[in-house]
Order: C-alpha cells, then sequence, then structure tokens
C-alpha cells in the first residue's frame, strides 16, 4: 500500500530545495510553488494552519529529537535539523501578509469584500455601513481610530418572522435587531497583533458582536493560539476574508454576544460621526416600517466582486 504524503513529507521536501529559515506560512507558500501541495491527500480549509501545528507540536513533543529546529520565536521560523546553522539575518522570503503590504489596495479597498460577506453569511445576514473617520468632528490625529470602527452592521428580523410574530416579540419587549461592529486590517501576525486586537477592543466592543476582519492571518500555531486567548478574553471575533472565494472566508474566532449595547459609546459615535449618526437614522426609519428602505453599502454581485478584486489587484 503506497505511503500516504503527509505535511511533514512536504515540509521536508521543501527545506531540502529551500534551505533556509521559514515560518509555517512561508513554507506553505513554497510548497504551492513546487507543486508539493497536489501530492495531499487531503489539506482543509486552512492547510498553512494545519503545518504550522504539525511544526509546533513536532518541535514541542519531541525536542532535540525533532526533524526541526526553531530558530526564532516572532515571527516563529524553523529550519531542518541538519541543515547547519542558520544565518543570524536570512535572506527575506516573501510571506501572505508581507505580499500584501506590497499591493497596492489599502484596507478601505476590502469594505467592499465585507460588505459582500456579512449579507451572505447565514450568522450575520446583515447590511453593513462604511464609517469615515475622515468625517468626523473629533480632528485630533490618532484619536478617530480608537474610536470609530470601520464598518457597522445590522440585522433585521423582518424576512425572518411574520407580522404577528413581530408583534408578539414586541408585546413581550423582545428585539431581534443586532448591531455589529466591525475593525479591517489588510493582515494580522505578531507584528500588528496587539494595536490592531486592541484598536478593535476599544471601537467594536460596544455592539451586540465585536470582529477584527483581516485578508491575511498567520498560520503559525502560537499566533492562532494567541489570538483565541485574546478572543476569549476580551470578546472580540476574528474573520479571515478570502479573496478568491469570499465563501470560504471562515469567523476563526467567534465574538462574545453581548446582551445590550454600550450606549454611551453608541451616543458619542453617533455625535462625533456624521456617518454613523446617519446610519442610526436609517435604523430608526427602517424600524418604524418593518422594511430594510434605507441606503446601506452596495453588495456586489459575482461579476461586479470579479471586476472589483482585478481592478484593485486583491488576491
Amino acid at each position: 500500500m503506497k505511503k500516504k504524503y503527509t505535511f511533514v513529507d512536504l515540509i521536508k521536501d521543501v527545506f531540502t530545495v529551500f534551505p533556509t529559515p521559514l515560518t509555517a506560512d512561508e513554507i506553505w507558500e513554497k510548497a504551492v510553488e513546487l507543486g508539493l501541495d497536489k501530492k495531499m491527500a487531503s489539506k482543509g480549509k486552512t492547510p498553512w494552519a494545519t503545518l504550522g501545528a504539525r511544526l509546533y507540536v513536532d518541535v514541542k513533543e519531541k525536542g532535540e529529537k525533532s526533524t526541526f529546529v526553531p530558530v526564532s520565536k516572532r515571527p516563529a521560523r524553523f529550519i531542518l535539523r541538519g541543515l547547519g546553522t542558520p544565518p543570524a539575518k536570512p535572506a527575506p522570503v516573501e510571506s501572505g501578509p508581507e505580499k500584501q503590504e506590497e499591493s497596492c489596495f489599502n484596507e478601505r479597498d476590502l469594505h467592499p469584500l465585507l460588505v459582500k460577506y456579512l449579507k451572505e453569511n447565514p450568522h450575520f445576514r446583515c447590511h453593513a455601513k462604511t464609517i469615515f473617520h475622515e468625517n468626523s468632528v473629533k480632528k485630533t490625529r490618532g484619536e478617530n481610530k480608537w474610536l470609530h470602527p470601520d464598518l457597522v452592521g445590522v440585522y433585521f428580523p423582518f424576512g425572518d418572522f411574520s407580522e404577528k410574530t413581530m408583534e408578539l416579540q414586541r408585546a413581550l419587549n423582545v428585539n431581534s435587531i443586532k448591531l455589529f461592529s466591525f475593525e479591517m486590517k489588510k493582515h494580522l501576525d505578531f507584528a500588528n497583533l496587539r494595536q490592531s486586537f486592541f484598536q478593535a477592543v476599544s471601537n467594536s466592543s460596544w455592539a451586540h458582536e465585536g470582529y477584527l476582519v483581516c485578508l491575511a492571518i498567520s498560520g503559525d500555531a502560537e499566533f492562532r493560539n494567541e489570538i483565541q486567548r485574546l478572543s476569549n478574553a476580551f470578546g472580540i471575533g476574528i474573520i479571515r476574508l478570502d479573496a478568491a472565494d469570499l465563501s470560504s472566508s471562515e469567523i476563526i474566532c467567534p465574538a462574545r454576544q453581548n446582551d445590550g449595547i454600550d450606549w454611551d459609546t453608541l451616543d458619542r459615535l453617533a455625535e462625533d460621526s456624521p456617518d454613523f449618526k446617519r446610519f442610526v437614522t436609517d435604523l430608526l426609519d427602517d424600524i418604524g416600517i418593518n422594511k430594510v428602505k434605507s441606503r446601506y453599502d452596495k453588495v456586489l454581485t459575482d461579476d461586479e466582486l470579479d471586476r472589483y478584486l482585478k481592478e484593485k489587484k486583491i488576491k
């Protein structure tokens, strides 16, 4: 019976061709370049994360008997044992997040992707609106990014319940409307984790659910453990957007569902931001007629999204 090709086999083959310290993301990228990914019988949706976990477990459990040697912690880089002492400063290898930084698009260019994902994903099914920080009444440099989320969203139950059920909910003071808040980043790794995460804590904890959304997230096992710990501690969820296949985007860490809204923060947002104030007005209008009539960010069709991704060179 033919031996199954494993992640460990793949990692060894990559280091044979590229004998330099690499992160889990970089190893998977090189494996794809070499076509080694096609030899895997099953990869899963996030193979780079599984690969990182294999490295981490192998090193932790086997110690000096491990096939791989860790050479740095942040970011975590490894090399194949027996390849010799790695150079103090290895030649830089482009990783997923670094490539995104070199691209021409910016964080706000990712908003249409998130808007479409939020409308079509069964967990959210929400209408979203971009909050433009530059329109804020507060002009002190750096103040707005810790107050204003990048996008806000609302789920209306109008299409999910009959009018009689809605009437009963109102009679029982049950509110099925949910508000969401999102902080957007192009990538997330150890270099920007703290600032990005606590920015999301500061500007998105007021909603029923708050999220940090990224296009590229490091698959390093230690890093994934850290974002899970932070999410558990502070309640902010983590979403990875997949530009190549939006339906394959995933909620890596679910947000804690808050029973109520932080009304003091909402009031300040409405006072400082014309965009957020318009959002609140739209909510009231739609709730008043039990229909979505207001204008939120446009949800692109599949064809429009394909053209948009090519135009912005988002990969």
